[in-house]
């Protein structure tokens, strides 16, 4: 929660763009205002006040005439009595003497004063400090706000320069947090972002985020200004020269001494660049087209990828929470489901397509992919091992295999988002390479176990470390040598399975896995179809490690887990009659279907053949009323991605629907079976919830308002059960629908769902 900004004086040290620029935000955001501040005795209201000192008295007549400061004057000493809190927007090679002078002169602000700063480099400020106060004053707390012009001075003061914009603050072990907090409180007036890191940190993270762009852009212009034909050049630049260069036009004094002050960092980051130039020259010398293609698509999608990283609730979800609170679907009652739709590709086969594209000998093409967050993270991870890869574009995606041997370390930890199938499968794959890596994702998934596939992999001779409780983000180190092993799995679990197979690629001797119940398969298929041997017998595969994967095409589904939405929508709709187009129905996914139809649902499939070794058919379904059944066993496994829309089914059924031995539920994206048990009674359907499973009993029920906590198919079985409700549904939350059913939204309306999607970012609207 942010506190208030409650000072009474105001200082600002500089007035320049960037102090300038504070005290015009606070004005515009009525700080100084007759009747923005009370104080004294008795209620009297005080007038805030926005001071400042600056060297030049021109540009303290110019704040004043231009109503940003009250009064000002180039004398700090005159300026600091009674101020509550100061800001130093000085040059960052000024700040040892202006620290110096505040140092002397201090015991005339108010008792409680806070002092804060807005350099761009940190360590050189908090040397400049102790040397300043003898040690880092408990009420000092640095920052820098992350926004800036190539304009100066404080005629180009901008109110908006900082809305919308980071500030990092960083404060010291022993920082007073009433002093962080009342600095916290500043920039958030401005309507800036409030972050924290530790100073080494933000030191290296500006040094190649904005110094070394800057030092960069600063050099290729006055390379090519020296140059005799520099007319010709710049006459005819184009809009990109233009966009990279304008920040040469920035204030060179304040330039020199961030490079001087923040050397250490910036030359690191400068020697980070060079060897990416030096390998890039390498590849253009040569004519090395995979090699700049591997180099340009990387960063091209690096751009969009981690631009989305900012601004896609699924991804970081706290931050939307922020900025512009969580997404909601409000769902009315009634409509039809009618039509022929295709369903996005499905996520499973999508992620292994480029994993094992990746790994693979030549190229391979995949059509149908799943251009959702999930996939796309495994993309990019790939990306930044050293794999050239093209698109996605409609569907469409070309991988330059590396072969088994050819990824490269990555500069960083892989984030794969909210995608636990990326991370468990990823696990294994990195298991085998010879260089270290971490896995991470998002707050939803470093919540989720680990340990399940951890376990396993440490049998094989990897050396993986978890956080608490097994969970991500996962360190594996590499050069570890992995022996086969046969494994026992303790819950039938496909991402186990597989995270193993792919660890035994590179095992060696034979890695054998046997599974409790059948589960999804498009592991051993993949692998098949990619020339790698791989043996079933019963409940049991296996293969042996060290053999080479050969690029082949790849015809990706439409994913049944997303039809199980629509599958149950037409299921519990009067009058339905719906098609879904090229549905995946791999005999170890179709629990959903054989579930249907044992519930009695007029369900056909039709034009069934095979693509890629992947059997696939359209589904025809139509109305007839649903009954209640005690759930095979034996199809658990087959439908425990499906489940949440079943719930939806088994809510509209004549009679009771059981279902035991579904733990696996509890450890999803959300506590799936608690999950749907709280919405289901918010409806007022009549259920008993088990450990592992849960009892429904069909018949009417109402609308409300259901947490769908983030998980997807929460948020997506809750706006099918809209259909048959006697009110208004709404489910909040729902931002991570795009995580594996991108175009959910339009395909609902176009069937015939009465959905809207808002924005819930004030309670209550």
């Amino acid at each position: 929660m942010t506190v208030a900004l409650r000072e009474s004086r105001i200082l600002i040290v500089g007035l320049g763009l960037i102090g300038g620029s504070l005290a015009a935000a606070l004005r515009q955001a009525g700080f100084g205002r007759l009747d923005s501040h009370e104080a004294g005795v008795g209620g009297a209201v005080e007038r805030a006040e926005i001071l400042a000192c600056d060297p030049d008295a021109d540009e303290i007549a110019r704040g004043i005439e231009m109503g940003l400061i009250d009064r000002g004057d180039t004398r700090l000493e005159t300026m600091v009595e009674g101020a509550t809190l100061v800001v130093l927007a000085v040059p960052v090679l000024a700040m040892a003497g202006v620290m110096k002078a505040l140092a002397a002169c201090l015991d005339r602000a108010a008792p409680t004063v806070v002092v804060t700063d807005v350099g761009s480099t940190k360590a050189a400020i908090r040397e400049a400090a102790v040397a300043a106060f003898g040690r880092m004053p408990a009420s000092l707390v640095l920052g820098h706000p992350i926004a800036g012009s190539e304009k100066s001075g404080v005629a180009a003061a901008d109110p908006e320069l900082y809305a919308g914009h980071k500030v990092i603050l960083t404060p010291e072990p022993d920082t007073d947090p009433a002093a962080t907090a009342r600095v916290r409180a500043l920039w958030a007036t401005t309507g800036a972002e409030v972050l924290e890191m530790d100073v080494a940190r933000h030191d290296q993270v500006l040094a190649r985020t904005s110094h070394l762009p800057h030092l960069l852009a600063f050099s290729l212009v006055d390379t090519l200004a020296r140059q005799d034909e520099r007319l010709e050049i710049f006459r005819y630049a184009a809009g990109g020269f233009r966009d990279f260069t304008r920040i040469a036009g920035s204030d060179p004094v304040m330039w020199r001494d961030i490079f001087i002050a923040n050397r250490d960092a910036v030359l690191a980051s400068l020697d980070d660049f060079d060897v990416g130039i030096a390998r890039l020259r390498r590849a253009v010398e040569r004519g090395d087209g995979d090699a700049m293609l591997a180099t340009f698509d990387r960063a091209s999608h690096a751009r969009h990828y981690f631009e989305s990283l900012l601004n896609q609730t699924s991804y970081q979800a706290e931050y939307q929470m922020q900025q512009h609170g969580k997404l909601r679907y409000r769902v009315s009652p009634g409509g039809g489901v009618i039509g022929r739709i295709r369903v996005p590709g499905d996520k499973s086969i999508s992620h292994r397509s480029i994993m094992l594209g990746a790994l693979a000998e030549g190229v391979t093409e995949v059509k149908g992919f799943l251009e959702g967050e999930d996939s796309l993270a495994t993309l990019q991870a790939f990306r930044e091992m050293g794999v050239a890869i093209e698109g996605p574009h409609q569907g469409r995606v070309t991988v330059h295999g590396v072969g088994m041997q050819g990824l490269k370390a990555p500069s960083g930890p892989l984030y794969v988002g909210n995608a636990g199938t990326a991370m468990r499968l990823f696990a294994g794959l990195l298991a085998g390479q010879a260089f270290d890596t971490e896995l991470t994702g998002d707050a939803s998934l470093t919540r989720r176990p680990m340990g399940r596939v951890a376990d396993p992999l440490r049998l094989m001779g990897a050396e993986i470390d978890t956080a608490e409780g097994g969970r991500p983000p996962l360190h594996i180190h590499g050069g570890k040598a992995l022996k086969g092993i046969r494994y026992d799995m303790p819950m039938a679990s496909a991402q186990v399975k597989s995270c193993l197979l792919l660890a035994g690629l590179y095992a060696e001797g034979e890695t054998r896995v046997r599974e409790p119940a059948p589960t999804r398969d498009h592991t051993e298929r993949m692998l098949s179809g990619f020339g790698y041997e791989v043996h079933r017998d019963g409940d049991t595969c296996w293969l042996q490690g060290g053999g080479q994967l050969i690029a082949a095409p790849i015809d990706v589904p439409s994913d049944v887990s997303s039809a199980a939405f629509f599958l149950v929508a037409a299921a519990i709709t009067p009058g339905a009659d719906l098609v879904l187009e090229h549905v995946g129905i791999n005999p170890t996914r179709i629990g959903v279907i054989n579930i249907l139809q044992l519930m009695g649902a007029d369900l056909r499939l039709e034009n069934e053949h095979e693509v890629g070794g992947e059997p696939v058919a359209d589904l025809h379904i139509r109305y007839a009323p649903l009954k209640g059944i005690d759930i095979p066993v034996d199809q658990v496994p087959l439908a425990i991605d499906e489940f949440p829309s079943l719930f939806v089914a088994a809510a509209n059924a004549e009679g009771t629907t059981r279902l035991r031995g579904a733990e696996e539920l509890r450890v999803k994206e959300s506590d799936r079976l608690q999950a749907m048990a709280d919405g289901l009674a918010t409806l007022g359907v009549t259920h008993t919830l088990y450990e592992d499973g849960i009892e429904i009993i069909g018949g009417h029920y109402g609308g409300g308002r259901i947490d769908s906590l983030g998980d997807h198919r929460i948020a997506m079985a809750f706006t099918v059960a809209a259909l048959r409700a006697g009110g208004e549904i709404v489910i909040d939350d729902c931002a991570n629908v795009a995580t594996s059913f991108p175009g959910f939204i339009d395909l609902a309306r176009r069937v015939g769902l009465s959905l809207v999607e808002e924005s819930s970012s004030e309670e209550g609207t």
